[in-house]
């Protein structure tokens, strides 16, 4: 991710090739990606304590590498509707006074993001564009990690949450067949609360500050 393969020369280059189609109301979108997840994580509030976390306890969760599928339908030639689909899966790990503990174990994440997208620059050419959306983050099979197990908790649950993107990016036309390059960076606002439970009873619950970068680089193909 850090790595791009082509210099700025090159896709300067690429960006002036003739024949390049510009996207048109109708046209669909489909990009794949190869895109890197760095939550944040931070505690905000602790809402529930019966284990008695110690004074300035923080967390922050992990980063993460996955391919992920966007889909762009263009409901006008510069504005286009974009959904992505990917899963993602991190640990949250203790900071402060938490340092070193392993809090929440492989929480899976699906960020269901619906983007409205407004695209710039001269038909054909290089299309810069910024985009907004709702976002609604899904949890799947997360656990308790080895520090908050050791202190009673025998289940986690981070609480499913609706939030907001924002998203700019760029797409670079390689030729006249509607194949691409894309560029994308959104920013998630997201204040989800995780549960630990010692069976049925809940033990602890924070609420977090999550609001990842979502950092995507990838093809897309125009039909």
């Amino acid at each position: 991710m850090k790595r791009i393969p082509l210099s700025l020369a090159a896709l300067s280059a690429l960006a002036l090739l003739p024949g390049q189609a510009a996207a048109k109301a109708g046209d669909v979108r489909v990009k794949l990606l190869a895109t890197l997840v760095a939550p944040d994580g931070k505690i905000r509030d602790v809402k529930t304590d019966l284990i008695g976390l110690p004074a300035g306890s923080q967390a922050k969760a992990d980063d993460n590498v996955t391919p992920t599928i966007a889909i762009e339908y263009f409901v006008a030639d510069h504005v286009s509707l974009e959904t992505i689909a990917g899963v993602t899966q991190h640990d949250v790990n203790g900071r402060g006074a938490l340092a070193g503990a392993e809090l929440v174990s492989n929480a899976k994440i699906v960020p269901a993001t619906l983007t409205v997208k407004y695209h710039f620059g001269e038909d054909g050419g290089v299309q810069p564009y910024v985009g907004a959306g709702p976002s609604y983050f899904i949890f799947i099979d997360e656990k308790p990690g080895a520090a908050t197990r050791a202190l009673g908790a025998t289940r986690q649950k981070m609480g499913d949450k609706f939030g907001v993107a924002v998203q700019a990016g760029i797409d670079i036309p390689v030729n006249d067949r509607g194949l691409s390059l894309s560029f994308d960076a959104k920013r998630y606002i997201l204040r989800p609360t995780a549960h630990w439970y010692a069976g049925t009873t809940e033990v602890l619950a924070t609420k977090h500050r999550l609001d990842p970068w979502v950092i995507s680089a990838g093809v897309g193909f125009r039909f």
